[in-house]
């Protein structure tokens, strides 16, 4: 896993930000949604995915700038 982000329009951005590097990446939920309407909404936190060899590069192109 390479992040969590707040939203599915957030994770989006992300891999999109990531795709558009050449690197592969998929999201899901999260576990951090502990309600009985979670399967019925898109509202949440999600996972980022990459592969392990993207790791690096991928923290690299999502860290804050330092400028």
């Amino acid at each position: 896993m390479l992040t969590v982000v707040s939203s599915g329009a957030e994770a989006d951005i992300v891999c999109g930000l990531l795709r558009s590097n050449g690197i592969d990446c998929a999201y899901r939920e999260t576990e951090a949604i502990e309600s009985s309407l979670e399967d019925f909404t898109a509202a949440g936190p999600r996972e980022i995915l990459v592969h392990e060899s993207d790791l690096a590069a991928g923290r690299e192109l999502i860290a804050p700038s330092s400028t």
